[in-house]
């Protein structure tokens, strides 16, 4: 009996048409598929021991990396035989939720492995917030995040902390003082340092709130100032550089992904000129751009704020440009597909995917290293589009002080002290707030002589 029922074999070829892969990558992606569908159908369901049987016969032609590069294609498949009610449950997600594992690879590398049972038992990680802390912790989260707050940063902190907990389970018992002496005595480094204060600030806070007579305790702020003068600070482009990025960009070499160097131009042109976050660019659809009012809308970003940006004429053509290309790319015209879309899997490009190309273009156009993190980042971009904002004005004449709480509204941020993080005092910069101050504001210090 067959894991399936399909005695046409007919669901492969509809789901790679739904999937609407490139023409010259479906005969392999059938294929691979076929294979396994040949193991389905010596399997009454499609389970672990299933999985295995069809990883050993893979295994005799397929070297492992190169077989673990392709079994992302068999977990889409799955879940479309789930979509579509051919089998109860992915064996694939099942065994991540079991194990608390987070991606897909280590699961099937470890199905593929001697000793499938061990190296699944290898893989095992805590349960999230299973520690004595845990309900206090989570209950936190979920408070935070009720009020408004993403509190992303803080639940990694959390969660690191009740892994340290659960792993130390003769801490149980102790005061939250001594958990978090051992725990920051953990790791001799400064961050691990600094984020120990500052866990220990928002765990006594949240027990001062359940309970007032318990004061909040003061912690050492040094660790903190000391990472805080280690910080990198922002690479500030020059509109020169980021035109030889642009140029870069528009002849990205992309023989397989014609689209891929309009995609990167693009990223850069937003990136810079509005200022926009790698989450934004990725989240982007292509129903909030509107070319006829030259305005583009950023959703629920950071604050789950919303706000629309007018973009400049020029802008807007290279965004008309790149619209047309992504048209005739066969890309959907759904308004809410993705606005930077790639071909591979009819999909739109992750936050992560996202940095990852417009590094490339910074490493070839000269900025960053061929390898390493050192060098601009793309968050540089949005620093460098205020500090060369800033610029513009002076040498305008305007005033930056009166225009300062629009270019925060732009920004997408909650007020005028989170963007004066961004203003990079350059040589530039200096000199251009000095000559103001030399012809505006100099004269203030003259001392009137009265005889």
């Amino acid at each position: 009996m067959s894991a399936w029922y399909d005695p046409d074999r007919t669901v492969i070829d509809a789901f790679l048409e739904k999937s609407q892969f490139r023409p010259a990558s479906r005969p392999t992606y059938r294929w691979f598929l076929r294979s396994f569908e040949n193991a389905a159908l010596r399997h009454p369901v499609v389970d672990r021991h299933m999985l295995e049987d069809w990883l050993k016969e893979m295994d005799k032609c397929w070297q492992l990396s190169s077989l673990l590069n392709q079994v992302c294609i068999v977990d889409r498949f799955l879940d479309y035989l789930v979509e579509i009610g051919l089998i109860a449950n992915n064996p694939v997600a099942m065994l991540r939720r079991r194990y608390n594992v987070k991606q897909n690879k280590p699961i099937w590398r470890a199905l593929a492995s001697s000793n499938p049972d061990e190296a699944l038992a290898a893989l095992q990680r805590p349960a999230p917030y299973g520690s004595v802390l845990g309900n206090f912790m989570r209950d936190h989260v979920t408070l935070m995040r009720s009020r408004g707050y993403q509190y992303e940063t803080q639940a990694h902190w959390l969660l690191r902390f009740d892994r340290f907990l659960q792993a130390n389970s003769e801490l149980a018992g102790a005061s939250l003082e001594t958990m978090l002496a051992r725990w920051e005595a953990a790791k001799p480094t400064r961050n691990h340092a600094a984020e120990c204060q500052k866990l220990g600030r928002l765990l006594t806070k949240a027990r001062y709130r359940l309970d007032p007579s318990i004061p909040p305790k003061r912690f050492n702020a040094r660790p903190e100032r000391e990472v805080a003068r280690e910080h990198r600070r922002p690479h500030i482009f020059s509109p020169a550089d980021v035109r030889q990025m642009l140029d870069v960009a528009r002849s990205y070499p992309s023989p397989d992904a014609p689209l891929r160097p309009m995609v990167l131009y693009t990223m850069v042109v937003l990136a810079y000129c509005a200022g926009l976050r790698r989450g934004e660019l990725a989240g982007l659809d292509l129903g909030d751009l509107d070319l006829q009012s030259g305005t583009i809308t950023i959703r629920e970003t950071k604050f789950y704020k919303t706000r629309i940006l007018p973009l400049t004429e020029s802008v807007v053509a290279e965004l008309r440009a790149y619209i047309d290309a992504r048209r005739r790319a066969g890309a959907p015209q759904d308004p809410q597909s993705g606005f930077f879309w790639h071909e591979h899997f009819n999909d739109r490009y992750t936050p992560v995917s996202v940095s990852t190309m417009i590094t490339r273009v910074m490493r070839r156009a000269g900025f960053k290293l061929p390898t390493g993190r050192v060098g601009p980042r793309v968050h540089d971009l949005r620093h460098s589009m205020v500090v060369n904002r800033i610029l513009q004005w002076y040498r305008s004449g305007v005033n930056p002080q009166d225009k300062l709480r629009f270019l925060s509204t732009y920004m997408g941020h909650r007020d005028v002290n989170s963007t004066l993080v961004y203003i990079t005092v350059t040589q530039d910069l200096l000199q251009e707030a000095s000559e103001r101050f030399r012809t505006v504001g100099a004269g203030c210090l003259t001392v009137e002589v009265r005889p």
